[in-house]
């Protein structure tokens, strides 16, 4: 036999079995997914495409292969608050910081960091809605939970806008609180170019 035949036999087989391991790989991967994780995926793209209608689908797809699915929780909340619908955001929110409250492990720190989001945006609501003390308390807590899943726009942070620079949640919580222990006149809580720069929290994985 060629020897150079053989060689290069040898190196397609090399590749193609490497080829196969990692197509297998993929494969396995994608079957031993949780249910309901390729649809919150979706409804996460679907949201940055401001298709909302398509992703509040997406999530309620996810919803139906597991009940309690927080990244469709948390991608339907997210879905609301872009819509400026806030008080089904805030249903959402409610639910999921109740059910993670409950359910959550010290050693779940995805959970965690998805707790952490939730009062970080169920705070920017309240800010929105001029609830600035309930804000401060959600923003607060956030903080308390997980400061850095709340640091401040990066990866896996859906922003809202892009044109304004926006503050981390506990540069937001300090300026409420300092604002507030200011005479009610004196208050300057509401500065609508910074309030349309704020961003929405998700953890880069749910």
């Amino acid at each position: 036999m060629n020897v150079r035949v053989l060689k290069r036999f040898v190196v397609y087989m090399a590749i193609l079995t490497f080829v196969m391991f990692t197509v297998w790989a993929l494969i396995r991967s994608f079957m031993n997914r949780p249910p309901g994780d390729y649809e919150t995926e979706v409804c996460d793209m679907r949201l940055k495409d401001k298709l909302y209608d398509k992703a509040i689908q997406a999530a309620n797809t996810a919803l139906e292969k597991t009940p309690n699915h927080r990244g469709a929780i948390m991608c339907k909340a997210l879905v609301f608050i872009s819509q400026k619908t806030y008080p089904e955001a805030n249903e959402e929110l409610n639910y999921l910081i109740n059910f993670l409250e409950k359910n959550i492990q010290d050693d779940d720190l995805t959970g965690i960091g998805t707790l952490a989001a939730a009062y970080a945006n169920r705070g920017i609501i309240k800010d929105r809605k001029e609830n600035y003390e309930g804000a401060l308390e959600d923003y607060l807590k956030a903080i308390k939970i997980d400061e850095e899943a709340v640091g401040g726009p990066g990866f896996g942070t859906v922003i809202l806008n892009y044109k304004f620079k926006s503050s981390s949640v506990k540069k937001r919580a300090i300026y409420i609180y300092e604002q507030l222990q200011l005479p009610e006149n004196d208050r300057v809580l509401k500065i609508k170019a910074l309030d349309e720069g704020q961003v929405m929290h998700k953890p880069g994985k749910l």
